[in-house]
């Protein structure tokens, strides 16, 4: 290695469950190379195709490095450079007329997973609450399958350690494409299945982990809990539950089974498509296996039903008393062992009780608000021009002129182009940050492995400005890196029993003191009475939004192989990896019925809007569905529009959630003429890009 090289320890930011740990390659203070970290029992020495080109992200020579400020209408994305202090001065006195004249509840923060890190990440909470601003409700992704495990489990997500997998027999992965989204399981999959292990995955989707499994159900989309809810009434039917595990640890077994009864296995395998045969044999199996494991993902939690489904299906290891086997029961979350001390840092003591809260799926309808409207809108660790529902909506909102919007961001993004202020964000290979996770149970620190480019800096220094501008003297708001670890760690987990800023700083990566084996509901339930909810027992919705002679079609939206979220939406070699733009899956059944060839650009409409993509026509997906494969900016793609402009508002059944897999949409070939100017339109974008 040549002696200007240097190889430095760091943390992946990107909203993903397995937080790897990282070995970064700096030569100077820039970075030419990243690779897993081999000594970390999760992480194993790889690191995702995602992450692994975060290098040509971090040297774009497109990254934003001065702020700016707009000179051009909204939307339009012309700005000229500011200094930070001009910046800083025109925002803090923009805002504070904003809240003089309208009160600081027409104030609201936007922002989510585009950091993992609890520094960068929620600590600008404080912030907003110190000046009274609105509460957004952070419902976009996960809250549908928390609030839906929690309902079963209370408080706190745990989950079977992924490092006991391998202990496991049987193993269901459900609604998960781990493969992409959870790549680090991949090689304790295969310990477990060297060692007699069965694996079945449940997928509308045909993936990557469909091939991988050793079956694979293309289930109906939205009858998960059918399909569990059949698999529980059999269990219970032939015996196979452990009784004295239920005995002790169950509430509303009655009614669950009176639930469970509605459907029996010949109606759940029509209902949701799956052979009978096959069913049955997997009742068998599962039940009787020494150690059985479900894996869900929160893509399947996405629709009308989608936290009954969630219900439904976590309840099963709790019938069979498979958490009391190491490496059994259930995973979604590890989240809740961490249990940090983030009161404080994110200024909950600050917050006014009388805040509003606003759903962030409905930011559409926020910013159409007549009566007290949002009239400020600060943007960090999100974009959501092209993440959020009706994102046709949003972008009409965005370009109100009585909208003052702040943007912090690491390039030029659809959200970015209709900023009045757009602040260059650092990366976290800049600033210093610790991370739980969501996928393992190590707590994890990262320092800075470069500078900063250009003049970006961080969120936390950002609204440090901003306090001290607005006269803000709670100590919260200006703790430095120690002082918030401190505080972070002064938690009366004991499960962070050991662990202190020094250690953690040392150490980089200090797995949470757990008991071993780690058995998380073998003694039952976090409720204060240890019961493992099966009342009031989960069921299969009928949703509202069903196909029809108009709208065909289910869409759903499951991460791409290489493009998962905007975050990395716009690295050369991620889209050339892809395709070059965004496509969806079409099965040839309804490719031949709508007259659609392969490869050709199609419209898609649903009852809120329309875009343009290409159709690959596979057998991938199922008859009538559709599947859009991740998440693209819209100035990518051939019409310049999100695929949420084709999504809802409409809220899934349990914790306010996203519906991403629920529109109903039809399809339409494309004249000739239409796909040519299209493709002149995505062309001249991408060469921008690249």
């Amino acid at each position: 290695m040549s002696q200007s090289l240097k190889v430095l320890p760091s943390v992946c930011a990107l909203d993903c469950p397995d937080a790897c740990a990282l070995h970064i390659t700096v030569d100077g203070d820039r970075v030419v190379d990243l690779n897993g970290d081999p000594a970390h029992p999760i992480t194993r020495g790889f690191a995702c195709v995602k992450t692994a080109r975060y290098p040509e992200r971090q040297e774009q020579s497109d990254r934003l490095l001065v702020p700016l400020r707009r000179v051009g209408p909204k939307g339009a994305g012309r700005f000229e450079p500011v200094s930070w202090s001009d910046a800083i001065d025109e925002i803090a006195e923009r805002l504070k007329a904003i809240i003089d004249r309208h009160g600081a509840q027409s104030v609201l923060p936007y922002h989510y997973g585009g950091t993992m890190g609890v520094i960068q990440g929620d600590t600008p909470k404080a912030f907003f609450r110190a000046i009274g601003a609105l509460e957004l409700d952070q419902t976009i992704c996960a809250t549908t399958g928390g609030a839906a495990w929690e309902a079963n489990y209370g408080p706190n997500k745990l989950s079977a350690d992924p490092e006991d997998l391998v202990h496991a027999r049987y193993i269901v992965l459900w609604g998960i494409n781990a493969l992409r989204s959870n790549s680090h399981l991949a090689p304790i999959l295969k310990e477990a299945r060297k060692q007699g292990a069965k694996i079945l995955h449940i997928d509308p989707y045909r993936n990557e982990t469909s091939r991988f499994a050793d079956e694979h159900w293309q289930i109906r989309v939205g009858t998960d809990a059918a399909l569990a809810l059949a698999i529980g009434g059999e269990i219970l039917r032939q015996g196979l539950h452990d009784q004295a595990y239920l005995k002790a640890h169950a509430y509303g077994l009655e009614e669950y089974q009176r639930a469970c009864l509605e459907w029996p296995l010949e109606r759940a395998a029509e209902y949701c498509d799956v052979p009978l045969d096959r069913l049955r044999a997997m009742v068998h199996d599962y039940a009787t296996a020494e150690v059985s494991f479900i894996k869900v993902g929160y893509g399947m939690t996405r629709n009308e039903g989608g936290g009954n489904a969630l219900r439904a299906i976590t309840l099963l290891p709790a019938l069979l008393g498979a958490w009391c086997q190491r490496g059994g029961g259930a995973a979604m979350s590890t989240s809740g062992a961490f249990q940090l001390q983030r009161d404080r840092v994110t200024g909950v003591h600050l917050a006014s009780s009388t805040a509003r809260k606003v759903n962030m799926n409905c930011l559409a309808s926020e910013l159409e608000r007549q009566e007290d409207p949002i009239r400020a809108m600060f943007v960090f660790n999100s974009n959501p021009a092209a993440v959020a529902p009706d994102s046709s909506r949003i972008r009409i909102g965005l370009a109100r002129d009585d909208l003052f919007t702040v943007v912090l961001e690491h390039f030029q993004t659809d959200t970015a182009d209709y900023a009045d202020y757009l602040l260059p964000a650092t990366t976290f290979l800049e600033h210093a940050d610790v991370y739980t996770s969501y996928g393992h149970y190590y707590l994890q620190y990262a320092d800075p492995v470069v500078k900063p480019r250009g003049e970006a800096k961080s969120n936390r220094w950002f609204f440090e400005q901003l306090s001290k501008k607005f006269g803000l003297t709670d100590p919260c708001l200006y703790w430095n890196t120690t002082q918030l670890l401190d505080e972070l760690l002064d938690s009366p987990n004991p499960w962070l029993r050991g662990i202190d800023s020094e250690r953690l700083t040392r150490e980089r990566s200090v797995k949470l003191q757990l008991p071993s084996p780690f058995l998380p509901y073998a003694s039952g339930s976090n409720y204060p009475d240890g019961k493992i909810r099966f009342s009031p027992a989960p069921s299969q919705l009928t949703f509202e939004e069903q196909p029809d002679d108009e709208y065909p079609l289910r869409l759903i939206s499951p991460p791409g192989a290489v493009v998962v979220n905007t975050t990395m939406g716009n690295v050369a070699s991620i889209i050339k990896q892809a395709g070059g733009e965004p496509h969806v899956i079409l099965h040839p059944s309804d490719a031949a019925r709508c007259g659609i060839s392969h490869q050709s650009r199609i419209r898609i409409t649903s009852k809120t809007g329309s875009i343009v993509r290409k159709a690959v026509v596979s057998e991938d997906s199922r008859p009538g569905v559709l599947i859009a494969v991740g998440q693209w900016w819209p100035k990518l793609a051939p019409d310049r529009k999100s695929l949420n402009d084709i999504t809802s508002e409409r809220l899934t059944d349990l914790g306010g959630g996203s519906t991403f897999g629920n529109p109903v949409v039809r399809v339409e070939a494309l004249p000739l003429h239409g796909s040519i100017a299209e493709a002149k339109n995505l062309s001249a974008e991408k060469e921008k890009i690249t």
